[in-house]
């Protein structure tokens, strides 16, 4: 593909299709949710396949059979499998229950919300999943709340925000996981470039809560708990940043939880084997939404779709920054309409590809991008699962919590700043690094 070519914004109706499905349906029902969103792939990818009557129905489906089957494509949908898998087996020997206590048993009382803050981003680092930390953590701020005068609104923040850190930064996260396959990078290294952006996001956001919640203390019921169940998520953690493959390092920790877990009782054999399907089932919907998304996207490319929106988000870049300014943007923008931050990801992320190799953008520093800017929007939006899930079970508004939300807006400030600043610096080994890659 030309990235010098207009192309055509006839093309790009498959997304405005899928766009006024998805937000229309919120805006008349008041819930973002209730159309199923891969109903709304699969109508406008319908939409792609009858357009363009220049080529023929067979001609059009061959085309999109090509980008669903991507190889990046199949390699992402088999990581969320695998991802589901180590996550179920992992929780449901009670590796959840215990971090989450080991947790609690070491926070300072008079640091409850930067416990939690920590807490929060140490589980969803090894849990992969935002929402999953939420549910768990998020009744014991309700619970601490209670016991002081810290409100629900800070509480509620404090857990989501730090869900939002290990959604970003994980390595069995599916927004990790589409924006290492996107940009064709590879995960412990996409680690160690967005790990060292949103730092001080997280270093000023303890800051900040310790500050306004200082003297506030609360007795914590001790629960008990398994060093040996935490092991699992320490090792896939250790695996990974050792730059074991991705393959070997969830199924790894597949086989490590299942052990553990036949050895205390937790399992048997059958019920192992039956959590690991049930973590894949629960990744079936974001799977066949990659797959839905890559093979729309291939169509629209073809017809001229992704060469129009290039020519239309560079034709103003005079820099490297500008470019990665308008990664940021596209990405947030996106999730924006989606309120989905994995999708945001892959539907932007070919788009991101071009940019970054059209200005010689890092791929580590574009999938950080991706993932800082679609965390950062979706740490914000009270129409987002995230602030939705929380909101319902402090019975509170989920607008309200905005206001304590320092966490999210911190890694777009972060982003930002490195950006302007141009940090990392890759030197001449990462751009030999970048090349051998590409």
């Amino acid at each position: 593909m030309s990235a010098d070519r207009k192309g055509n914004p006839w093309a790009l109706v498959p997304f405005v299709v899928f766009l006024l499905l998805f937000i229309g349906s919120g805006v008349v029902t008041g819930d973002f949710y209730t159309f199923p969103v891969i109903v709304a792939i699969a109508i406008a990818a319908a939409v792609a396949l009858a357009m363009n009557r220049k080529e023929s129905f067979d001609q059009k489906v061959e085309i999109f059979c090509k980008g669903a089957g991507n190889t990046n494509i199949m390699l992402m949908v088999v990581i969320f499998l695998l991802a589901g898998a180590f996550s179920e087996v992992a929780k449901g020997m009670g590796a959840v229950d215990s971090t989450v206590n080991l947790a609690l048993s070491v926070v300072p009382q008079n640091l409850l919300m930067v416990g939690i803050f920590v807490i929060a981003c140490f589980i969803s680092l090894s849990m992969g999943t935002s929402m999953g930390t939420i549910v768990a953590l998020a009744p014991i701020g309700v619970g601490i709340s209670g016991q002081t005068d810290i409100s629900l609104t800070l509480s509620m923040a404090a857990v989501i925000g730090g869900a939002m850190f290990g959604d970003n930064l994980s390595f069995i996260s599916d927004t990790t996981i589409a924006a290492v396959r996107t940009q064709g990078t590879k995960m412990r290294d996409k680690f160690k470039v967005n790990f060292f952006i949103v730092l001080p996001a997280a270093i000023i956001t303890c800051i900040i809560l310790g500050i306004i919640t200082m003297g506030e203390q609360a007795t914590i019921t001790q629960q008990s708990y398994s060093w040996i169940k935490v092991l699992p998520y320490i090792c896939v953690l250790i695996t990974a940043l050792a730059g074991v493959n991705v393959f070997l390092v969830l199924s790894i920790g597949v086989v490590f939880a299942g052990v553990i877990g036949l050895v205390d009782g937790s399992y048997q054999l059958m019920s192992i084997i039956q959590k690991i399907g049930e973590g894949m089932a629960g990744m079936y919907e974001i799977a066949f939404l990659a797959i839905l998304i890559a093979g729309m996207v291939e169509v629209i490319k073809h017809n001229g779709g992704i060469d129009y929106l290039l020519y239309r988000v560079t034709r103003n870049i005079k820099s490297k920054k500008g470019a990665e300014f308008s990664i940021a943007g596209l990405v947030g923008l996106t999730d924006l309409s989606t309120a989905n931050n994995t999708i945001s990801i892959i539907i932007t992320g070919p788009l991101a590809k071009n940019i970054a190799d059209k200005y010689g953008i890092d791929s580590r520093k574009s999938a950080s991008l991706l993932d800082v800017f679609s965390c950062c929007i979706q740490g914000l939006l009270p129409y987002g699962a995230q602030l939705l899930v929380a909101a319902g079970v402090a019975q509170i508004s989920p607008v309200s919590i905005l206001q304590y939300s320092y966490y999210p807006v911190l890694i777009g400030v972060c982003g930002v700043i490195s950006i302007l600043i141009g940090f990392p610096h890759f030197g001449e080994k990462g751009k030999a690094e970048r090349n051998a890659t590409n």
